[in-house]
């Protein structure tokens, strides 16, 4: 018998809905109705507003702390299932809890595996995500899991930069890969900062491996926090010579004094995606939509398409 493949209909959870409209937009669909209930003491339901029964529904939602956008997705998945949905697909622009994908020490927990096993628990039959902060992350599912890589939104902007003199640099060692394959795919140098942390979010030390003198470099990372890091990185390449220093990172959470950081550093931009909402504070901040990105991969999960030329890093 023929696969017959019914219509999708795509929901979005409270923080990215925005997003979630622009990703329906480019699919070309509608979002979904979703109300929320909320109670005095913060408690909050979400109900669907129409049939979802024997549907693929993609609910949209980045669970980035607090814990209430977790939250919000884990019920979101739990109301499909019981809603008799064909197929619930989270679609998560920014992974949370995913800097915790390992013990680093005695006596913590590995986050990153319990989202994922919450997740699954909840009734996800598919996971679309974009730059995990470890890639490892995608074994922690027993679902599809669909690892989708923002250098398909940041080359094409990086090369319309027309730079001379490009490198490509990386804020510290883990993020040596990422910072390969985008100079790989740029055809150009690569250098990488070696810091030490007192604690988190606070550096003790940094050090800068290559040569950056007359070089217009652009730092690469799978998101923002604090900025530190990547305020403390420019500035250090501007002092070694560097014409000029910019920033891609993801997922531009932005917490703390984030927005100070980047208002004090020798930093020219951060570039970064839209699946965090971001405050418009800071006319260093360039924000590009992964709306179309998202949507394209949807439209081919739904129609049983091959997203193989999606994973170009």
């Amino acid at each position: 018998m023929p696969i017959v493949i019914t219509e999708a209909k795509i929901f979005a959870c409270t923080q990215s809905k925005a997003l979630g409209e622009r990703i329906a937009k480019a699919f070309g669909a509608e979002l979904g109705n979703v109300i929320t209930s909320t109670y005095s003491d913060g408690e909050f339901q979400p109900s669907y507003e129409e049939s979802i029964r024997g549907t693929r529904i993609f609910i949209i939602g980045s669970t980035n702390p607090g814990p209430e956008n977790l939250m919000e997705m884990l019920l979101m998945i739990d109301a499909a299932k019981r809603a008799s949905a064909r197929h619930i697909t989270a679609v998560l622009p920014y992974f949370g809890w995913a800097r915790q994908d390992r013990k680093d020490k005695p006596r913590v927990p590995i986050a990153a595996k319990l989202v994922a096993k919450m997740l699954e628990a909840a009734g996800a039959t598919r996971i679309i995500t974009m730059d995990l902060h470890a890639d490892q992350i995608q074994g922690f599912f027993e679902k599809p899991v669909d690892h989708l890589f923002a250098s398909t939104i940041f080359l094409p902007y990086l090369q319309n930069l027309n730079l001379d003199n490009l490198t490509i640099a990386s804020p510290d060692m883990g993020g040596s890969k990422r910072a390969y394959a985008y100079s790989k795919a740029l055809e150009c140098d690569v250098v990488i900062c070696y810091k030490q942390r007192a604690k988190a979010n606070i550096i003790s030390h940094m050090e800068l491996i290559g040569d950056v003198t007359g070089k217009n470099v652009v730092l690469v990372d799978d998101m923002v926090d604090t900025a530190g890091t990547l305020t403390k990185a420019a500035d250090l390449m501007m002092e070694r010579g560097a014409l000029s220093v910019r920033a891609i990172c993801t997922h531009p959470i932005l917490s703390g004094n984030a927005y100070e950081n980047l208002k004090k550093s020798k930093l020219e931009e951060l570039i970064v995606t839209d699946s965090i909402p971001v405050k418009p504070l800071s006319d260093k901040i360039k924000v590009l939509t992964c709306a179309n990105l998202f949507a394209e991969v949807m439209e081919k999960v739904h129609n049983n398409k091959s997203i193989s030329s999606q994973f170009v890093m």
